[in-house]
């Protein structure tokens, strides 16, 4: 499919998208900063941690989204295969030694503070870096297969979570075992990978769709993101559960389901706001998503 010269403006959205991530965020460590211990059970505290929460998987589904641009790009250039794996497994080896080194650089600043095993701590990129690695074969396919394969493997990262904790893998070091068990210290491939490959396939629609159905295929975009977040807390209320044992702050599928729902959304009144509201003007918003692309 030939992509228009106005697709950089057309998809411009997305550095909004990465601005309200870094604003979300940004409300988030504020609150949890200041925010008195007493306070920390009330509704507003609980929503801004929520919202906060949010950021990383945002970070994660529009990398998914880039990545996707990526592929998409080499199969219309490359007709090898191979070396169209070997640039998706390219681009995760630049995450993962982004991400080490800002390990490396936060256990040196602390001057003696920190244990050294955090130099090796799996945080968002090298979350980003490992899902990158495990799905960079879907570069072998064409756009239009790698938009389903894409969501079948976040529908799976997701579904899976609660029997991965299960089973716990603690008899492999923890330096490999934090990048795929579920973990309230870490960002594992279990559940927080879903987020990029939902990221992958959502990419794969854009590239397929032509620009001037771009605005039709977001609204579509907006009514599915509200249709999964009421199904997945109506799926919560349920009096019975497909898993033995889950944590729905850990690696519930519902709550993974959810922040995709609203990820959908502040994706579409991104948007809004590049293409209608403030097509031409100067945003602080999106100044904060286009300095994000350094690492992103």
């Amino acid at each position: 499919m030939a992509i228009s010269p106005t697709s950089g403006k057309r998809l411009a959205f997305l550095d909004w998208t990465r601005g309200f991530a870094a604003c979300i965020m940004l409300q988030g460590h504020v609150f949890q900063s200041f925010a008195h211990k007493d306070l920390r059970s009330d509704s507003p505290y609980v929503l801004s941690q929520f919202f906060g929460g949010l950021t990383p998987a945002v970070f994660l589904f529009v990398t998914g989204v880039t990545l996707a641009f990526l592929m998409d790009s080499q199969s219309r250039k490359q007709p090898s295969a191979w070396r169209r794996v070997v640039a998706a497994i390219y681009r995760a080896r630049y995450l993962l030694l982004i991400g080490l080194a800002f390990r490396l650089q936060l256990w040196m600043t602390a001057f003696g503070q920190s244990a050294w095993q955090n130099v090796f701590k799996v945080d968002m990129l090298n979350c980003m870096a490992a899902t990158m690695l495990v799905l960079a074969p879907l570069a072998l396919l064409d756009t239009r297969e790698r938009l389903r394969f894409g969501a079948l493997a976040g529908l799976f990262i997701a579904l899976a979570s609660p029997f991965i904790s299960q089973i716990g893998f603690t008899w492999i070091h923890p330096f490999l075992r934090d990048y795929f068990v579920p973990n309230a210290n870490c960002f594992p491939i279990f559940p927080w990978g879903a987020f990029l490959a939902f990221g992958i396939s959502c990419g794969s629609g854009l590239r397929l769709i032509k620009e001037e159905d771009t605005s039709r295929a977001m609204q579509w975009a907006a009514l599915g993101g509200i249709v999964l977040i009421i199904a997945a807390r109506f799926a919560t209320d349920l009096p019975f559960s497909l898993y033995p044992q889950s944590d729905y702050w850990l690696n519930g599928p519902a709550l993974i389901f959810i922040k995709t729902g609203v990820i959908l959304l502040i994706a579409c009144w991104a948007f809004l706001l590049n293409n209608y509201i403030n097509p031409n003007g100067w945003s602080f918003v999106r100044q904060l998503g286009i300095t994000s692309l350094l690492v992103y």
